[in-house]
């Protein structure tokens, strides 16, 4: 009887462990599915911010001066241009928000339209970006643990990197004191 006893608890603790491991495995699947959804939506609203600083360059009624359409076009363009190399992607990013930025408080303001082009595609980025960095941060403390790190649960799969840029936003001149 005494061994009957043991092999129940063997199965039991093997059924138990089997359904943990698995459902971790199930887990960070779904994690690095986050992140690969969290990283296209964020790669499509920092191709539509700078889409829009881009549109905000090559029209003359904008607002812009002449003289700032040209740097902005560059820095536009320079955002679009596919480069795989991190800090340069993230410098060229944080230009296009400096160049936002600086847009928000010229003097003669944009055209409304134009102005509201960039600040909402600038709040499109940051909600993107923290999305991203959310599904980033859970990914890697899932992957940290013991267990899948020692099984290697994640396989061959790169851990994922946090996307730091800076990009506030500023208020529109109709909503400042």
């Amino acid at each position: 009887m005494l061994s009957v006893g043991w092999l129940v608890f063997a199965v039991l603790v093997a059924v138990l462990l089997t359904t943990w491991v698995t459902f971790t495995a199930t887990r960070l699947d779904r994690l690095h599915a986050r992140v690969d959804a969290a990283q296209a939506a964020l790669e499509a609203q920092l191709v539509r911010r700078a889409a829009a600083l881009l549109h905000v360059a090559e029209s003359p009624d904008s607002g812009a001066s002449a003289d700032s359409r040209g740097r902005l076009d560059a820095v536009a363009r320079a955002a679009l241009t596919p480069d795989r190399d991190e800090p340069t992607r993230q410098a060229n990013e944080n230009a296009v928000g400096r160049e936002i930025r600086g847009l928000a408080a010229v003097t003669p303001p944009l055209r409304a339209d134009a102005s509201g082009e960039l600040h909402e595609a600038a709040a499109r980025v940051l909600i993107a970006r923290r999305f991203y960095n959310d599904a980033v941060r859970d990914t890697r403390a899932l992957r940290a643990r013991r267990m899948p790190r020692m099984l290697r649960m994640a396989g061959r799969r790169a851990m994922p990197d946090f996307f730091d840029i800076d990009d506030t936003i500023t208020a529109d001149r109709e909503d400042r004191p």
